[in-house]
């Protein structure tokens, strides 16, 4: 067995999993950057989504217990607002927030699903929302449009960034099929409640 290979996998994953929790950066992100930070080979092994996932929810156990529920609240408050001012769009929350491994450094991601995407900018636009535009992966790797804005979050008393991932309105079937861990990958605002309405002490084992 390789000892070295295999601390530097654990020590990896560990690392990624702090970036996540303390930065606010995505899996994806946090694995790279964790790699540069350890000074790996750029070509090492990434860990899977659900070590890591494993990772986060054990270090926000031990560092973050007193702090992250009210900030998971905070954020999944701030959710509903914007899933209620996009209503027409079907909204439904994906990322941490969702999760429920988020914290005051984590942003908010909606997914929405038009007839028309542009809908969703005019929206935006007759709301008087600053916003920018851009692309980003979908959960098919093919890019999608994404606006993104700042929103105040005043439980936190900070800025929070959300991003509106916006899909046509076909999609919407395949964005509700369980990721490879069996969680559903996001959910609408009844279901949001429906977390919301559990008292937990720690952050959820998935959805």
């Amino acid at each position: 067995m390789d000892l070295t290979r295999s601390d530097a996998s654990t020590e990896l994953v560990q690392v990624a999993a702090r970036l996540v929790v303390d930065d606010g950066l995505a899996f994806a992100a946090a694995k790279r950057q964790a790699i540069r930070q350890l000074g790996l080979p750029a070509r090492t092994a990434l860990p899977d989504n659900a070590a890591v996932d494993a990772a986060v929810r054990e270090h926000i156990a031990i560092f973050c217990a007193d702090t992250q529920p009210a900030e998971l609240l905070a954020l999944r408050e701030l959710a509903l607002v914007w899933m209620g001012r996009l209503a027409a769009f079907n909204p439904h929350l994906g990322g941490a927030v969702w999760h429920g491994t988020a914290t005051r450094h984590s942003d908010i991601h909606l997914y929405l699903f038009c007839e028309d995407p542009k809908s969703a900018e005019w929206a935006l636009i007759d709301q008087r929302v600053d916003y920018r535009a851009g692309e980003v992966p979908g959960w098919r790797g093919e890019p999608v449009p994404a606006l993104t804005l700042r929103c105040r979050a005043e439980a936190l008393d900070q800025w929070v960034m959300l991003h509106l991932l916006v899909h046509d309105l076909d999609d919407l079937r395949g964005a509700l099929k369980a990721d490879a861990q069996g969680r559903k990958p996001r959910g609408h605002a009844q279901a949001l409640r429906a977390l919301m309405s559990v008292a937990v002490d720690a952050p959820e084992a998935g959805q």
